[in-house]
């Protein structure tokens, strides 16, 4: 299993740990998607983000 992760909001005006969140997630930028691993470590910096980003379950890596 593994996550399709999408930024969906920019890192204007945010703090410094969810801006640090989102760069060790692979997102860079609005609108852009990268594929994680389903691990409870991603599970976690996706919920210190989760306002900034939305989720998929994708089949696979």
């Amino acid at each position: 299993m593994a996550l399709k992760i999408t930024q969906v909001r920019g890192t204007a005006g945010t703090k410094q740990k969810h801006k640090d969140s989102l760069r060790t997630l692979g997102l860079k930028r609005r609108h852009q998607t990268v594929v994680r691993p389903d691990t409870p470590d991603v599970r976690g910096l996706i919920q210190a983000v989760r306002h900034m980003v939305e989720v998929e379950e994708t089949a696979g890596e």
